[in-house]
């Protein structure tokens, strides 16, 4: 049995059960995903000491979604041949020295490298992008669906337990303290991680089926009509969500509503994402996961008109996130699940990583454009009907994929 097919998967004995690595891999996703998820948070304080614009700080953090997403199917590539511990525990440290980078920050450029640079790709190493690589590398194919579902569950967790902290800690110490108590929290992932390692990938323990180069499987990806289609659907995913995440706590303020509302909001996203994403995890063994994703970005579109269209209140704030918890990274499980089922997962975590360009490119002129779009014009309206027409075309660009394995040629004996 070789080492990809067998020997990498959990439950041969040693410590690494299913148990350990879904609960260690949830933690991490937990982890990584909560403080990036409150950064919207600290727009406010920061710019009213510091003196700056809001789109100052939304460069920065539009440079840590474009950022994170060009970083990831490095980082991905680098897991595949070299193992997943090695690059979590780099990406959580480049993490840490963000935070605490930008809790130091006085000028633009500071903030551009401490939010944007080290930030961003230490979130390529240390994201819930790898802890799903890994459970589709360890975990057998009867436990996959319901464990990307939490793993994706777990990065909601982590927002709705780190937007409400993260309120309690700004207005009881500050936000350089909050950045900092951030900080360490990130170096927990290194010794999470130990349960998600995969070996080095070498010749020897690669099954044939699986002998498959970097350049190939990139060619192959991206010709096949399918993984385009999927790849540009998630542009709109990263576009929607990082413009809520950055701007809709000011946003709120900015229509009167008290600031703590915001905190409520991302963490009412939080939570019932986690509904949302665990549902999916299960659904998508039942119902083709083209369906689901057309619904999803339709049900965003939908949510986003009602929001906008009527008066904003703390209810209705929050109404809203929930709502959008509930569609918010639902998208994740049956993405990956689909480049999963038409690649395989030898080269897993390199194809998602450039889904995920994709997704983090949306991201970066979310928060880019909110901010500029302010400045200039006072409103984030414009905006929001943008994000409105992408969630429309992505539920269209979605129907036709094909789920069904790639077609590959097979050498016949002579």
């Amino acid at each position: 049995m070789s080492t990809i097919a067998g020997d990498t998967r959990a439950g041969t004995g040693n410590w690494r059960t299913p148990a350990v690595i879904i609960v260690c891999g949830c933690i991490i996703g937990l982890l990584s995903f909560g403080p990036r998820s409150s950064l919207g948070l600290f727009v406010q304080p920061m710019s009213r000491e510091l003196m700056w614009g809001r789109d100052v700080f939304g460069l920065a953090l539009a440079l840590q979604n474009l950022l994170w997403g060009l970083g990831q199917p490095i980082a991905g590539a680098i897991a595949d041949r070299f193992g997943v511990f090695r690059v979590m525990a780099v990406g959580a440290l480049l993490y840490a020295g963000g935070l605490l980078l930008m809790r130091y920050s006085s000028t633009a450029l500071s903030l551009d490298i401490g939010a944007g640079v080290l930030i961003g790709f230490g979130l390529s190493g240390s994201s819930f992008n790898l802890v799903l690589s890994a459970f589709s590398k360890l975990l057998p194919p009867e436990r996959r669906g319901v464990a990307l579902g939490a793993g994706t569950a777990a990065g909601s967790f982590g927002q709705f337990l780190f937007a409400p902290f993260g309120v309690a800690l700004i207005d009881n110490y500050g936000w350089q303290p909050a950045l900092t108590v951030f900080a360490g929290l990130m170096l927990l992932i290194v010794p999470l991680a130990l349960a998600l390692s995969t070996p080095r990938v070498t010749t020897s323990n690669v099954p044939s089926a699986d002998d498959q180069s970097f350049r190939t499987a990139l060619a192959e990806a991206f010709g096949h009509r399918s993984y385009v289609l999927l790849v540009l659907g998630f542009f709109t995913c990263g576009f929607q969500l990082a413009f809520i995440t950055v701007h809709l706590p000011a946003y709120l303020v900015d229509r009167g509503i008290p600031a703590s509302t915001g905190g409520w909001v991302l963490a009412a996203i939080g939570l019932f994402n986690i509904v949302g994403s665990l549902s999916v995890g299960w659904i998508q063994n039942y119902i083709p996961k083209r369906y689901i994703l057309s619904a999803i970005y339709f049900t965003r579109a939908l949510s986003i008109f009602a929001f906008i269209s009527f008066p904003i209140t703390t209810f209705s704030a929050i109404a809203f996130g929930a709502i959008s918890g509930l569609t918010w990274l639902s998208t994740v499980p049956p993405t990956s699940a689909l480049v999963a089922l038409m690649f395989g997962t030898r080269w897993f975590a390199t194809l998602y990583g450039f889904a995920f360009v994709s997704h983090q490119v949306g991201g970066f002129l979310g928060v880019w454009l909110g901010g500029v779009v302010f400045e200039a014009y006072g409103s984030y309206t414009p905006i929001w009907w943008l994000a409105i027409l992408f969630g429309v075309l992505s539920a269209l660009i979605n129907l036709p994929i094909v789920e069904k394995p790639v077609e590959r040629a097979v050498a016949q004996p002579a």
